[in-house]
């Protein structure tokens, strides 16, 4: 299959040299041949300036030449050389060159390949009529006087129309249909060539779609499979820490704490979970997706995950897209989650929230783990490897239309992204009050800055 689809495709390219250079070609070729068969009636050379058929060839060549390129300009080149000899402008055709006029069906032929349909109609048309009009030049004895063919036309024309027109005009169609059929078969088996490769790609991209649509399930079996994992873990884990606090209520605060915010974000990550896989339907995302207001009870709930967060903000906020809030959100969440995970308990995070500018610019620092500083591992022993996490980010970023860049800076991993208003963005105030008795944060809870490793 494959090797047909390459000759078919080869076959193609052939075509389409020959479609563009092929009418040029043909044009002198049809020159030479006059010149080399009618070499001995020219007389001495430079003989063609003088022979009669000279302005026959040469406009007869040109419509040729320009069929391909300038189908109308063809056809009035021959329609001027049969006016011109109707008004005796140009010298009549002799016994031996009225076969000059095949080069109107020659040009014919490459219209009808590679015009469109509209053109090929008028070609086509007009090719019937100059058939006519040559007829009657040929036999005419005002004219051609048979051309040699019949006998002497003393007479007059209607008599020599009425036995040897239809004769002559059936000959001059016969070779303008023999013409055309090659021109005609050109076309089909080009048509036919498109049509095939239009099917083997057609043919590829479904079968690649099925491939994806078989991946995509598989995809969506795995993602229910850990989804029910994750549930049943998650649930028993908020259920034994609810249980265990509520059983040592003589413990001290801090392990109380602990157990309510494991508790706490076991729950949420069960939401999260569903959200996320029963979230996505055919039609979009219909569960509620997190906002830019769930940010300040993210970082609440870090807090008390033994995260040190210095969260503050300058501006005056803006209200962001649906998407973008989502992506803001995504973006602070891993970026806290990073630092615990990398950092663990007690690390100090600095997040910043700048809304002075075209857009949201989000600042994020967390401190390296001592062996990530020294060029080691985050662990001590098992080589740093990239995560998914800051790639994750800055596709969420980008899917925003903004950026975001990611990296150690001393003995920080700073984080900074930046999320377009949008055109038709308006102060938070304006689009959407915070609700009554709530006013605008712009809290400074300590210094501030990015964080995050990937």
């Amino acid at each position: 299959m494959q090797s047909r689809t390459d000759t078919v495709a080869g076959m193609e390219q052939t075509l389409k040299v020959v479609r563009h250079w092929g009418a040029p070609a043909a044009a002198v070729i049809f020159f030479a041949l006059w010149c080399v068969g009618e070499a001995g009636r020219m007389g001495p050379w430079p003989g063609l300036p003088y022979w009669p058929g000279t302005w026959a060839l040469v406009v007869m060549t040109t419509a040729i030449a320009v069929a391909v390129w300038q189908p109308y300009l063809s056809l009035g080149l021959t329609a001027m050389l049969l006016a011109g000899q109707l008004l005796y402008v140009f010298p009549m055709m002799e016994a031996n060159h009225w076969a000059i006029y095949i080069g109107s069906f020659i040009a014919l032929s490459f219209i009808l390949w590679t015009a469109p349909n509209r053109v090929r109609l008028v070609a086509g048309i007009s090719n019937v009529v100059f058939a006519g009009i040559m007829t009657y030049l040929m036999i005419s004895w005002r004219y051609g006087y048979g051309v040699g063919w019949f006998m002497p036309l003393d007479l007059g024309d209607r008599w020599a129309l009425h036995y040897y027109g239809w004769q002559l005009f059936a000959v001059l169609l016969l070779i303008a249909a023999g013409c055309s059929a090659v021109g005609i078969v050109l076309r089909l088996y080009q048509e036919r060539g498109t049509l095939f490769l239009a099917r083997n790609e057609a043919q590829a991209s479904l079968k690649e779609a099925e491939v994806e649509l078989v991946i995509e399930q598989e995809r969506t079996r795995i993602a229910r499979d850990l989804h029910d994992v994750l549930a049943h873990s998650l649930a028993v884990i908020a259920a034994q820490a609810d249980g265990t606090r509520y059983l040592s209520k003589d413990q001290p605060k801090p392990v109380l704490d602990a157990l309510e915010n494991i508790a706490v974000s076991a729950r949420h990550a069960l939401v999260d979970a569903q959200r996320v896989i029963e979230g996505v339907r055919d039609d979009a995302m219909m569960a509620p997706q997190p906002k830019l207001s769930d940010v300040g009870p993210l970082v609440e709930r870090m807090r008390q995950g033994s995260l040190k967060v210095q969260h503050s903000e300058s501006g005056t906020p803006v209200d962001l897209g649906g998407g973008q809030q989502l992506a803001v959100f995504r973006i602070v969440q891993e970026c806290l989650t990073n630092a615990l995970k990398h950092g663990g308990r007690g690390t100090a995070v600095r997040l910043h929230l700048d809304w002075s500018g075209p857009g949201l610019t989000i600042h994020a620092a967390s401190k390296l783990p001592s062996s990530a500083v020294n060029g080691g591992a985050d662990d001590g022993g098992t080589p740093s490897r990239t995560g998914r996490g800051i790639p994750g980010m800055r596709e969420r970023a980008h899917l925003a239309g903004g950026w975001l860049t990611a990296g150690p800076d001393g003995e920080q991993f700073r984080v900074t992204v930046f999320i377009p208003y949008g055109p038709h963005a308006l102060p938070r105030s304006e689009a959407e009050p915070e609700g009554p008795g709530v006013e605008p944060r712009t809290e400074v809870l300590g210094e501030t800055e990015p964080t995050a490793h990937g």
